[in-house]
């Protein structure tokens, strides 16, 4: 058996995992994640790392990064609540370190890529992986591999502009009007308070308790979210849409959004457009790092 050590790196918290070639977890934890500088994070990688090697003979090291990662050349662009992972060619500071192969990808390319391999969409070729948290993120897959585009931002849904355009400068985007930050913020204006008083679960708590103004705000979000879905549907008609993020595991939410999606008018018989729920939660950027790592390992050797 082959082991690996996974890290799925996010804004607060750095996640990671010994895991074997099949996806299956053998240990896992969490620490903080470093917020000023580089040197901090490569120590903490390069300890984890260690302390993983004390008993497992280490195969490689696979990367769950935040934006707009470059998977040949190993940097990162776009903007991140890390800054100092823009610039430096990452992939190559932590082989340096670990004396390990590296392979890194973006995160919500990662999540789809763990359902592509062992997850809700193993039985199909085409599919989008769409996130919603704060912001919408997700995947484009097509023939199980991730498409990232000229400039790395294949399935940065969350830009598409839907609302108030061109009268504003910049218009409404699905991320603002369309995911849990976006709802958070609709919600706050028209109860007119702070939406650092607001979550999520208060938002559907309040909904649940008869609040008339919450629950049109929910409806108009259920109904923002499942426009920017049949524009996707009919753009690129994949065999599957998947929904991640920790609101599609509440109780009721993707048959809502899906209901939704029914009353919407379409004229093409036999088409369908509907959602499901991703399989894996908080572990899918590290199981779909390991897949990503377990390719570009497979396509290298191929090439060579």
């Amino acid at each position: 058996m082959n082991y690996y050590a996974v890290l799925d790196v996010g804004g607060s918290s750095i996640k990671y995992a010994l895991m074997d070639e099949s996806g299956a977890f053998i240990e896992k934890s969490s620490v903080p994640t470093p917020k000023m500088s580089l040197n901090m994070f490569i120590d903490t990688v390069d300890s984890i790392v260690k302390n993983f090697q004390k008993h497992h003979v280490l195969k490689g090291l696979a990367v769950s990064m935040p934006g707009a990662v470059n998977v040949e050349t190993g940097m990162i662009e776009g903007v991140t609540a890390l800054p100092y992972i823009h610039g430096p060619n990452m992939k190559e500071l932590l082989r340096e370190r670990t004396q390990l192969p590296v392979e890194l990808e973006n995160d919500a390319n990662c999540a789809g890529l763990a359902e592509g391999w062992i997850g809700a969409a193993k039985d199909v070729n085409d599919f989008l992986c769409i996130v919603i948290g704060t912001g919408i993120g997700g995947a484009v897959v097509l023939d199980k591999k991730v498409r990232h585009g000229k400039n790395g931002f294949a399935g940065e849904f969350g830009y598409m502009l839907m609302e108030d355009y061109p009268r504003r400068q910049s218009g409404e985007t699905w991320s603002s009007l369309a995911a849990v930050g976006g709802l958070i913020n609709q919600v706050a204006k028209r109860k007119d308070v702070d939406p650092d008083e607001l979550t999520g679960k208060k938002i559907f708590a309040l909904a649940e308790n008869g609040d008339p103004d919450v629950r049109d705000e929910i409806e108009k979000f259920l109904h923002r979210l499942a426009v920017g879905i049949y524009n996707l549907q009919f753009i690129i008609d994949p065999e599957k849409i998947l929904i991640g993020g920790a609101i599609s595991h509440r109780e009721g939410f993707v048959e809502q959004l899906n209901e939704t999606l029914l009353q919407m008018k379409y004229d093409q018989e036999g088409l369908t457009i509907q959602v499901e729920r991703c399989k894996f939660g908080n572990d899918s950027n590290l199981i779909g790092a390991l897949y990503h790592f377990l390719q570009r390992q497979k396509e290298g050797r191929l090439k060579s």
